[in-house]
């Protein structure tokens, strides 16, 4: 028996990557839905509607017109009503800075967008797998990257 399905928000501007990300969640074997903005201020106008619920996991990409992700991770993370929703990093980024900084800012996860399809099935699963498991806040820094080379 299937679970419920989990809502995921995806805020990303590059609709190759968003379309890339969509087909990858439907080869998993993980109910979802899934929901995409396309811009740091339509994010946050969509996680602050209070007719909503707040997704279980938002993937976000750094890059975001408008407002970056940075700026929005920090805003949800000082919203106490948003604080506790699960972001994850997908971004093309890989300075070892940003890493570091978004680590301390309270991301859960950081992804870099993998290159090949099956690399990309493989980190947003184990990604998934690993917050409803252990639907922990903030794991070790060691455990805060996640790659293709699962």
């Amino acid at each position: 028996m299937r679970s419920e399905p989990i809502h995921l928000l995806l805020a990303d501007d590059d609709n190759d990557d968003c379309l890339l990300f969509e087909e990858a969640l439907k080869e998993l074997d993980q109910p979802t839905r899934l929901t995409i903005v396309n811009d740091g201020e339509q994010l946050m106008k969509y996680l602050n509607k209070k007719t909503l619920p707040i997704p279980f996991v938002l993937f976000l990409d750094l890059n975001l017109p408008r407002k970056n992700g940075i700026e929005c991770l920090q805003e949800i993370k000082a919203d106490k009503e948003l604080q506790h929703l699960h972001v994850i990093i997908y971004s093309t980024s890989a300075e070892l800075d940003m890493v570091n900084l978004l680590y301390r800012s309270e991301a859960q996860y950081y992804i870099r967008k993998p290159a090949e399809f099956s690399q990309l099935k493989k980190v947003i699963n184990h990604a998934l797998l690993m917050i409803r498991k252990k639907n922990v806040m903030k794991p070790q820094k060691e455990n805060f990257v996640i790659t293709g080379d699962l």
